[in-house]
């Protein structure tokens, strides 16, 4: 700032300035400063703001910065409901949609093609012009408020520019750039953090971050595909609609196409098909959608999704690359499951550099050989794996894949059954690194901040050599430790970070309390899972009542039969077993049942609206683990089921719930969601369940 400028003009100049850059760089894709340019502004108007609180504006670039960390999410409900779309995965389908459009209209209707990006469902609502709110999809029918960290994306205008309608609600998707996406894996893999799987995945938990900061800082992005409430009535075709929104500085889909009809509109899907690999964020279709509003307004909805739109869905993306070695993992039961290394290979909106091969009888039928030029895709997008050989590709010296004779980790003989092979040494190591992982999983004993990575940056430097010693260690020492990474820029040490291996013990610490039915269940026994340790812990008040049981008394329980009590009674009298009990009492871990004194009183009085009641949880919950929320609905005499029937009493439902909700709609079967069963957990027992 020049000296002889004035603060109240130079706070002017720069926040047009940095308007003018979001809106070319995220509306027009003509970007015309850097990104280090826009951040030198940025910091200069921040400065100037601080320095003259009276010139903040609250709607301005500078709001974007900072910001208080969130305690939660609260739900809201849409104004509109936000419906999914129906999907089609082949022309001829495609082609069927569009015909019964035409019969139902009795014209030939206009559609507009848009990319289908592989993000997260938003509505933002401009009150006067301005955001006062952002919601996700939800269930389609309440949202999660997320305003806070929508305010800190860039390409959120937070400002309509020109005359907008008193009220403009836009739908879209939030996503994460693949250059961002890199990015942020690349900081993660420095700092010991286990990494996103994709891109779609890191925007969905970036947009619940409690601290907007985090945010700000992963440059996630947002681009505009429809209208929620809006009083404007003169809009009349959804492409003046775009028209218009572009116009107001919200960012649209530069690869939107308008269509006069059924042929243009599949010339533009199967011209999409080849440039989407080219670009820098996912996207897996394309939605096509009828122009005129009105229109649509005839071809009205079903109870889930719109007659007037489809969802036309790319085949799984394929790309070829080099099989380097094939390696064999030993799983937490001792079962070995081949596993691929290739040469990074960037594929479905991430660099995949493995891929698993199932058995060794799949090896066989595809006749996979190192050295091999492979074909991988992402099964739903997700998990890579080797779909096929390029068998012109061959080298001559190429040999067969046999089934390895010994353990890879132990040394022990390998037993086979089928396709599956086994080490059965209970003491191998590569079992008890993948026994630890699943011991801290999310549905087991949940303690974060343990990844994989980390699993096995601890039972390599002897920290952990029993599960007892996860609740003794010591956040210096998880600290000191250092391994070797493999990353983009070589062969790296790594170090988990202080405040990591603080966060990583209290969450152990707090994992002490969580009973005998998490505990029986994160041991990792043979038949014995969450629904037969739960069953377990009703009946025995605490391990010691456990270990004491006979065959007998396990073979009366509800479904356990002879084989899974045989097999339990075994693992009871087992030293190590016992001795493993024995170990977790003495790092205070508790292995009381509180399901036990509740299954013996049966249900009280207060939670009458619980019991006997057949409760099925479906969607992402923002306060309860759901493994949490299923116990203490089950020690209040609930019934807690995986799946949706004429049976259920009711469905508890998070945001993103999928099928489960759309059959309890079609069902009759009343919904709650999280602010009801709060609500009720604190009249019936003037408490909630334990919360995240």
């Amino acid at each position: 700032m020049k000296p002889s400028t004035p603060p109240e003009i130079r706070v002017k100049e720069l926040t047009a300035l940095l308007d003018r850059a979001n809106e070319a760089y995220y509306t027009h894709a003509a970007p015309f400063m850097s990104d280090q340019e826009f951040d030198v502004l940025l910091e200069e108007l921040v400065a100037l703001e601080k320095k003259n609180p009276e010139l903040a504006d609250p709607h301005g670039p500078a709001a974007r910065v900072g910001g208080a960390p969130s305690k939660g999410f609260v739900s809201v409900a849409h104004r509109a409901v936000m419906q999914s779309i129906d999907n089609t995965y082949d022309i001829a389908s495609f082609r069927e949609w569009y015909t019964r459009c035409e019969t139902a209209l009795g014209a030939q209707p206009v559609v507009v093609a848009d990319p289908k990006i592989d993000g997260v469902a938003i509505s933002l609502r401009y009150e006067m012009g301005v955001l006062i709110q952002a919601l996700t999809r939800g269930d389609g029918i309440t949202g999660d408020d997320v305003t806070a960290n929508i305010q800190m994306i860039r390409s959120v205008p937070l400002r309509l520019k020109g005359v907008a309608p008193k009220v403009l609600e836009v739908r879209g998707e939030i996503d994460m750039p693949f250059t961002s996406f890199a990015r942020v894996n690349a900081r993660r893999e420095q700092e010991g953090e286990p990494l996103f799987v994709n891109a779609r995945n890191a925007a969905a938990g970036t947009l619940k971050s409690l601290d907007p900061a985090v945010v700000r800082a992963r440059g996630l992005r947002f681009t505009m595909h429809g209208l929620g409430e809006c009083d404007a009535s003169d809009i009349g075709t959804y492409w003046k609609m775009l028209e218009k929104c572009r116009g107001f500085g919200i960012p649209t889909s530069i690869r939107s196409v308008r269509c006069h009809d059924c042929d243009m509109a599949c010339a533009a899907i199967e011209s999409f098909a080849k440039d989407r690999a080219q670009l820098d964020y996912g996207v897996d279709g394309m939605v096509v959608k009828i122009d005129s509003l009105a229109m649509r307004e005839k071809l009205g909805s079903t109870s889930k999704s719109p007659r007037w739109a489809i969802a036309f869905k790319y085949p799984a993306e394929r790309t070829t690359t080099t099989l380097l070695n094939i390696e064999w993992q030993v799983g937490k039961g001792g079962t070995l499951t081949p596993r691929a290394t290739m040469e990074p290979v960037f594929v479905g909106g991430s660099t995949v550099r493995h891929a698993t091969l199932h058995n060794i009888e799949e090896i066989g039928r595809k006749d996979i050989r190192v050295g091999d030029r492979v074909v991988v895709e992402k099964a739903g997008e997700i998990i890579p794996q080797v779909v096929e050989v390029d068998l012109s590709a061959r080298q001559k010296n190429s040999v067969v894949v046999v089934a390895p004779l010994v353990c890879p980790s132990c040394g022990s003989e390998l037993e086979k059954e089928g396709p599956k092979i086994f080490c059965r040494n209970p003491t191998c190591k590569a079992q008890f690194r993948e026994r630890v992982k699943w011991f801290v999983g999310r549905d087991q004993m949940n303690i974060e901040g343990l990844g994989d990575k980390v699993v096995d940056q601890l039972v390599e430097a002897g920290l952990v050599k029993k599960f007892a010693d996860l609740f003794t260690l010591d956040a210096k020492e998880i600290a000191s430790m250092t391994s070797q990474a493999t990353t983009s820029a070589g062969i790296q040490q790594r170090k988990i970070g202080l405040k990591t291996a603080q966060s990583i013990v209290h969450s152990a610490a707090s994992a002490k309390g969580k009973g005998l039915a998490r505990v029986l269940a994160a041991l990792g026994l043979r038949h014995i899972g969450a629904t037969a340790s739960k069953t377990l812990a009703k009946i025995f008040p605490d391990a010691n009542a456990l270990l004491a049981a006979t065959q007998e008394q396990l073979e009366s329980l509800d479904d356990f039969g002879q084989t899974t009590a045989a097999s339990l009674a075994e693992d009871l009298r087992r030293p190590d077993i016992r001795k493993m009990f024995k170990d977790l009492a003495a790092a205070g871990v508790d292995l009381r049942s509180p399901l036990y004194a509740t299954a013996q009183a049966g249900a009280v009085a207060g939670d009458q609206v619980f019991a006997g009641k057949t409760i099925v949880l479906t969607g992402t919950l923002e306060n309860f683990e759901r493994s949490d929320l299923a116990e203490r609905l089950e020690s209040l005499g609930a019934k807690v089921s995986g799946s949706v029937s004429k049976k259920t009493d009711f469905v508890i439902a998070g945001s993103d719930a999928g099928s489960k909700l759309e059959k309890a709609r079609a069902l009759g079967v009343p919904i709650w969601n999280e602010a009801q069963l709060v609500a009720e957990f604190k009249n019936s027992r003037g408490e909630s369940p334990r919360e995240r």
